[in-house]
């Protein structure tokens, strides 16, 4: 965890902040809520650590919308092995954790969006992509048109 955040305080400092402070957005497909779900709520860490980290590291940088894509355990690790086995690789060493893990890292995401509705939007990500894509357009188009 520590790495992680290492990495992330190293991305903030050289990328992301100076790419905001030119008034360019920023897109990332993870930050802290992922390590707060993963090594708080998946390796029972609790989030108190994880978040003291963030605080520390990162500055008090959160993004301004946050895209939860919501599946059942199951599904997600039966997606992602089959992505590293369509892409001929080894499986890495969360999607070799067990049901109980991916349960309480997705029980531990609803639990952020709920302690954060304002910052974090739920879309169900087991409809077709087209759909999904199109619902997560429609939150992005309206949080651009509210703020």
């Amino acid at each position: 965890m520590a790495l992680m955040f290492a990495s992330r305080a190293q991305l903030i400092s050289q990328v992301i902040r100076p790419a905001l402070e030119g008034g360019t957005w920023v897109l990332c497909d993870r930050f802290t809520d992922s390590t707060e779900a993963y090594q708080g709520g998946g390796r029972q860490l609790g989030s108190e650590p994880v978040l003291r980290l963030h605080d520390l590291l990162c500055g008090g940088l959160w993004p301004d919308l946050t895209i939860l894509m919501d599946s059942d355990a199951k599904s997600s690790v039966r997606r992602a092995r089959r992505r590293n086995k369509d892409a001929e690789q080894d499986e890495n060493r969360f999607e070799k954790e067990s049901t109980a893990f991916f349960t309480r890292v997705h029980d531990q995401f609803l639990a952020i969006a709920k302690r954060e509705p304002q910052r974090v939007v739920v879309v169900d990500a087991r409809p077709p992509i087209a759909t999904v894509q199109k619902a997560i357009a429609r939150i992005v188009e309206e949080r651009l048109r509210s703020g």
